[in-house]
């Protein structure tokens, strides 16, 4: 049986501390203690800092997961003294860059930055591998700092470089809630990491974006108008800029799984033939950015969610070569299935592998929520990997396919430590497909499953929990 392939991975941060304070809880929390945004800019990492931690050099690729259980804690004390920039997969870009592109993929002229900045970045994005000469006439020559300052005293929002003002983002209407400068720098934020991670999968494949029939947009902003609230089509405006001028594109929508429902609808996509390859695409998501800020600052941290997350997944026919998706082995968390933990694990682990008559045990590794316990702890959200292991494994033993003493390290021999920037859809299992993959071409693992999981309520539409898993495997083509 023929079954679509992961032909290959992209996973990106952006660096952007200056953009914590735009996050939505720091910028709710400033309202109410004047003195909070001087804690949290004395809490800032610089980009060495970010670049060196080791959560961060798992996310790009250049160490595996496990290799954070060989690590001491706490990670943001104990950095890697020879980590890179650029990883197998993608890249820890820096901030000045990062501005870069953020005016790069402005086609309204709503992002303006200075003269000045504008030739230094300039300078520093020439040299970087995804950056074209079409990009330099869209960053174009800058503004004078006058004009900036006019803007933002008529209400736009300052974007700043360390402690220098270098540009600012101004609303997209007057009267538009939906196109206000903070909404807008959101999106933005969402389309240019987007774009940077489909350029460098492309890149790294040295796949021609021609060649991409349809774009899948799995992130969480709800991109629109106030007629239209989350109708917009971040997919079809990153595919725009990604050369991908043969390809149409669309956002699916599903809160934290929502990469794995998106992952499934592609491979089917792939598997029917209406589409030969498709590219799947998580932007980063500034709302987010400081979300568990507080729990940092008590425990005398620096602010860990300081970066911008994205991914890109090339899916395309079988090629005998690459891991495969088994669209025959879809889990899925039902309208009735009940939202007790069980009932969620049931559906969505049990139920698949039943199907197949594989016990969960013979799942090499799971892949589940990859939130970076560092983050979440200290803010009294615990270590979600860790309980979700716990969880599967429990219902191995309750199967009686796994014994009771076992259980304790079942975290360890199936599952692995969470390394992921805390984004909603981001952590949700896909931050390790791209280690899935390579471990499973090495020989080093046969099968891996992805589980993603969501809370509905969180939209006040339903109280139901949501939830959909896929396995991919060693190509059967491959020998």
């Amino acid at each position: 049986m023929t079954y679509p392939v992961i032909k290959g991975v992209s996973y990106i941060l952006a660096h952007t501390p200056d953009l914590v304070g735009y996050g939505s809880k720091p910028t709710r929390e400033f309202m109410k203690d004047s003195t909070l945004r001087e804690q949290i800019n004395q809490k800032l990492r610089n980009y060495d800092e970010a670049k060196k931690y080791a959560p961060h050099q798992v996310y790009i690729g250049n160490i595996t997961p496990e290799r954070l259980w060989q690590i001491e804690k706490p990670w943001f004390e104990n950095l890697l003294e020879d980590a890179s920039r650029y990883g197998p997969w993608g890249e820890i870009m820096p901030q000045d860059e990062f501005y870069g592109y953020l005016k790069i993929v402005d086609e309204f002229d709503l992002v303006f930055l200075t003269s000045e900045f504008t030739r230094q970045v300039g300078v520093s994005l020439s040299g970087h591998r995804l950056f074209t000469a079409e990009d330099e006439k869209r960053l174009g020559n800058g503004v004078e700092e006058k004009l900036i300052r006019e803007k933002i005293a008529a209400g736009a929002l300052p974007l700043y470089n360390g402690d220098l003002l270098i540009g600012c983002i101004q609303d997209g209407h007057d009267e538009d809630d939906n196109l206000k400068a903070h909404i807008l720098l959101e999106n933005l934020t969402c389309k240019a990491t987007g774009v940077l991670a489909m350029r460098n999968v492309f890149h790294t494949l040295q796949f021609d974006p021609a060649d991409i029939d349809y774009a899948m947009n799995s992130g969480e902003e709800g991109v629109g108008d106030r007629y239209q609230r989350g109708a917009g089509n971040l997919a079809k405006a990153m595919a725009e800029l990604s050369g991908c001028i043969n390809s149409s594109g669309s956002d699916i929508k599903a809160f934290c799984c929502g990469p794995v429902h998106t992952m499934v609808l592609a491979g089917s996509l792939v598997q029917s033939g209406i589409f030969e390859n498709v590219v799947v695409i998580g932007g980063g998501c500034l709302a987010k950015l400081g979300m568990k800020m507080r729990g940092h600052l008590s425990n005398a941290m620096p602010i860990l969610e300081d970066v911008l997350a994205a991914f890109a997944v090339v899916i395309g026919p079988d090629d005998g070569v690459n891991p495969q998706i088994r669209l025959d082995v879809i889990g899925k968390h039902d309208v009735g299935a009940g939202s007790s933990q069980q009932a969620i694990y049931e559906s969505l682990v049990k139920k698949p592998l039943d199907k197949i008559s594989l016990a969960i045990p013979d799942i090499d590794k799971y892949a589940t929520e990859l939130h970076n316990p560092e983050i979440t702890e200290p803010a009294g959200s615990g270590n979600v990997p860790k309980n979700n292991y716990r969880m599967i494994g429990a219902l191995a033993v309750m199967q009686g396919q796994l014994p009771r003493e076992d259980l304790d390290n079942f975290e360890k021999s199936h599952g692995m430590p969470g390394y992921s920037p805390t984004q909603g859809h981001i952590p949700s299992a896909l931050p390790y497909l791209g280690h899935a993959c390579k471990s499973i071409l090495e020989g080093e693992i046969s099968r891996s499953m992805f589980v993603g999981k969501g809370s509905l309520f969180l939209a006040k539409m339903t109280n139901m929990s949501d939830g959909i898993s896929f396995i991919i495997e060693k190509n059967q083509g491959a020998g």
